[in-house]
C-alpha cells in the first residue's frame, strides 16, 4: 500500500508539474505576443478546457490525496526517513494549491467574467484585468513547487525501495 500510494502520488504530481511548467514556458510566452482579442479568446478557451474532471481530479484530488495517504502510511518510526520527504512533498503541494486558490482562481475569474467584449478596448481591458505578469509569475511558483514535490516523492520512493531491500 505504501509503495502504490507513493507511485500514484509521483504520477499525479508529475502530471500537474508538467501542466504548470508548460503554461510558464510555452503557453503564456506564446500568448504574450498576440493581440488583445486573440489573447482573451485563447486564454478563455484554454481555461474552460482545463477546468475538466480529469485535471481537477488529478490536481486537487489525486496528487493531494495520494501524497497525504503516503504521509499517513509512513507515520510509524521505521518509516521516518521516507516520511520526511513525503511530508516535504505535501508541504510543497499545499503551497501550490494555496497559490491556485488565492491567485489564479481570482485572476481567471476576472478575465472569464469580463464582458461584453465587442471592441478592441473591451478586449484590452479584459486582458489588463488578468494581470498577465502576476499570473505568469505565480504560475512559475506553482511549476517550481510541484516540481519540488515531484522530486521529493521520487526520492522518498528511492528510500522506500532501498529500505525494503535492506531488511533482514
Amino acid at each position: 500500500m505504501r509503495t502504490a500510494s507513493l507511485i500514484i502520488a509521483i504520477i499525479t504530481t508529475g502530471l500537474t508539474a508538467g501542466v504548470f511548467t508548460d503554461w510558464s514556458n510555452t503557453i503564456m510566452p506564446g500568448l504574450s505576443d498576440v493581440d488583445d482579442r486573440t489573447f482573451v479568446t485563447a486564454f478563455r478557451a484554454l481555461n474552460e478546457a482545463i477546468e475538466n474532471p480529469l485535471f481537477i481530479g488529478v490536481e486537487f484530488t489525486g496528487a493531494l490525496l495520494f501524497t497525504g495517504l503516503s504521509v499517513a502510511l509512513h507515520l510509524r518510526a521505521e518509516h521516518r526517513r521516507v516520511l520526511v520527504w513525503v511530508g516535504a512533498a505535501l508541504a510543497f503541494y499545499l503551497v501550490t494549491n494555496v497559490v491556485t486558490v488565492g491567485v489564479h482562481f481570482p485572476l481567471n475569474d476576472k478575465i472569464m467574467e469580463a464582458g461584453p467584449l465587442t471592441t478592441d478596448a473591451d478586449f484590452a481591458a479584459a486582458r489588463a484585468q488578468l494581470d498577465e505578469a502576476k499570473w505568469t509569475a505565480w504560475n512559475t511558483v506553482r511549476a517550481l513547487t510541484t516540481a519540488l514535490a515531484f522530486a521529493c516523492l521520487t526520492w522518498a520512493l528511492a528510500i522506500h525501495r532501498r529500505d525494503r531491500t535492506n531488511r533482514p
